[in-house]
C-alpha cells in the first residue's frame, strides 16, 4: 500500500514540475517577444528621427521622399542595421555590387554615391552595418532601380519628338516586395531591359570603356574623293587599320578582314566596310564617300556617349511589346519584325530629314493595302516637290506623279498650273510605275496623328 502511494506521490511530483517548467517557458517566451518588440520600437524611433533631419536639397528632394515612403511601408524596420545576419538573398554587399554596376549600364555609379557607401562599409566593418550606410544604400538602390527601370531622365523634355508613354515604375513597392520574398539579388537583376539590343549595346560599351582604358590611338581618316571598289587610294590602309581596329575592339567577326599592306579597295574590305555602314545607318553600297568617313571617323569617347543615349532610349521603351510586334530604327533607317522574340523580318527604311524628323510613337498597325497608290504627305509635298516643279515644270511628269485639289479632290494638269505663284494647296499621288519602283506589292497602315 505504501508503495503504491509513494508512486502516485512521485507521479504527480513529476507532473506538477512539468507544468511548471511549462509555464516558466511560456513566461520567458513573452518576455523575449516583449523584449523584442521593445528592441523593434526603440529602433523604429531611432530610424524615424535619423530620417526626420536628414537635409532636403534640390538634388535629393526625390529620392529622399522615396526613402521615407520605403520605411513607412516597412514600420521604420531596418534591413540590416541591429539586425540578425541577412537571408542569403537580401545581403548588403549584393546591393554595393548592384549599385557599382551602374556604369556597365551607361550611367554614372558617382550618382548614386558609390565611393561613399565603401568608406562608410570600410569604417563599419566586415561585422556590422550603420545606420547612415544603411539609408544610404536604400536611397542609392531606389533611385538605381528607378532609373534602370524607366529611365534616369524625363522623356519627353529630353527628345521633343518622344512620344511614347514612358513607363510608370514604383521603386518602394517593387523593392519592399524583394526583400519581403527575400529574392532582392534576382529582382535587382531583372530591373534593366532583357532584349538583345539592349545586351549588344551593354557589350559594346564595355568593349568601347576598355580600349578607352588603355589610352589606344584613335587616328583621323582625311576626307576625299569617294573611294569606289577595286579602286586604289592612299587612304585604304587607314580605312583598313580602323576596320581592323573596330574588330578587335568589338570582337565582332564581321570586320574580320586580312591584313594587306597596299592600297587597293579590295573585296573583303569592301564588305567589311558595308557591314559598318549597315550597322550605322548609312547606304551600305561600299563606296567610302563623306559620312562613312565621318562615321569611321567618330572616336571611342563619341561612341560611348551615343550608345549611352541609346541605352537610356530603351530603358524608355514599354517592356511588354507583345508576341509580334515592329520596331523602326530612325536613326538606323531599318525595320525588324520580331515574333516570339526572334527577328522574322528585316528591311531598310526612308525616314525624315534632320530638320523635319520622324518622331518616336506607339501604335497599332491597322490594315494592310496591297497594290497601294502613295498618299505624298502635305509637308513633303510643299516643302519638298513644289520646289522642284516650280524649277522644272516637266518634274511632276518625269516622275510620274498626279496632282490633285486639296479641296475637292480633282485632277489637276500639272501643264496649265501657274506652279510659281501657288502657295501648295494641291495634294500629289505616285503613279502605278513609281510605285512598283518603291513600295512594292503592300503597305502597312496605321492610325497616327503625325
Amino acid at each position: 500500500m505504501e508503495r503504491i502511494l509513494s508512486c502516485q506521490q512521485l507521479c504527480f511530483s513529476i507532473e506538477f514540475t512539468r507544468k511548471i517548467l511549462l509555464c516558466l517557458i511560456s513566461i520567458l517566451g513573452l518576455l523575449l517577444i516583449a523584449a523584442d518588440n521593445c528592441f523593434a520600437q526603440a529602433n523604429a524611433l531611432v530610424l524615424q528621427e535619423k530620417l526626420a533631419h536628414i537635409p532636403t536639397t534640390t538634388t535629393n528632394e526625390t529620392s529622399l521622399s522615396s526613402l521615407k515612403r520605403f520605411y513607412v511601408k516597412r514600420g521604420y524596420q531596418p534591413i540590416w542595421w541591429q539586425s540578425s545576419i541577412p537571408s542569403p538573398g537580401n545581403t548588403l554587399d549584393d546591393v554595393l555590387s548592384f549599385i557599382a554596376s551602374a556604369e556597365q549600364h551607361g550611367l554614372d555609379n558617382q550618382d548614386y554615391e558609390l565611393d561613399k557607401l565603401f568608406q562608410l562599409q570600410k569604417r563599419d566593418g566586415a561585422d556590422s552595418v550603420s545606420l547612415e550606410l544603411e539609408l544610404t544604400a536604400v536611397q542609392s538602390l531606389l533611385m538605381l532601380a528607378k532609373d534602370l527601370r524607366s529611365g534616369r531622365l524625363l522623356a519627353s523634355k529630353a527628345d521633343p519628338d518622344w512620344h511614347i508613354q514612358q513607363q510608370q515604375f514604383a521603386p518602394v513597392d517593387y523593392l519592399n516586395e524583394a526583400i519581403h520574398t527575400n529574392q532582392l539579388a534576382q529582382s535587382l537583376a531583372e530591373l534593366p531591359p532583357q532584349t538583345l539590343h539592349y545586351q549588344l549595346l551593354k557589350h559594346a560599351l564595355a568593349r568601347y570603356r576598355n580600349f578607352e582604358a588603355q589610352q589606344g590611338i584613335w587616328f583621323q581618316i582625311p576626307e576625299s574623293t569617294a573611294i569606289r571598289p577595286r579602286a586604289s587610294h592612299k587612304s585604304i590602309p587607314l580605312v583598313r587599320k580602323r576596320i581592323m581596329q573596330l574588330n578587335n575592339t568589338l570582337n565582332d567577326p564581321k570586320y574580320g578582314i586580312v591584313k594587306i599592306e597596299n592600297e587597293r579597295y579590295d573585296s573583303g574590305l569592301v564588305e567589311a566596310v558595308k557591314q559598318f555602314q549597315e550597322q550605322h545607318g548609312l547606304n551600305p553600297d561600299g563606296i567610302i564617300g563623306r559620312q562613312t568617313i565621318i562615321a569611321l571617323n567618330k572616336t571611342p569617347k563619341q561612341r560611348i556617349q551615343q550608345l549611352r543615349a541609346n541605352m537610356e532610349r530603351l530603358r524608355w521603351m514599354p517592356r511588354d511589346l507583345g508576341e509580334r510586334h515592329v520596331i523602326v530604327n530612325i536613326a538606323g533607317f531599318y525595320l525588324s519584325a520580331i515574333e516570339g522574340g526572334k527577328h522574322v523580318l528585316e528591311m531598310r527604311i526612308i525616314v525624315g530629314r534632320d530638320y523635319r524628323s520622324t518622331p518616336s510613337f506607339d501604335s497599332r498597325l491597322s490594315q494592310i493595302v496591297l497594290n497601294p497608290y502613295w498618299n505624298v504627305p502635305y509637308s513633303i509635298a510643299v516643302k519638298d516637290l513644289l520646289p522642284k516643279q516650280q524649277n522644272n515644270s516637266a518634274y511632276f511628269a518625269s516622275q510620274g506623279i498626279k496632282v490633285f485639289s486639296k479641296h475637292d479632290n480633282s485632277p489637276i494638269n500639272p501643264d496649265s498650273t501657274h506652279w510659281n505663284s501657288t502657295k501648295g494647296d494641291f495634294l500629289c499621288f505616285k503613279t502605278k510605275s513609281w510605285q512598283e519602283k518603291c513600295i512594292r506589292i503592300y503597305k502597312v497602315s496605321i492610325f497616327e496623328s503625325f
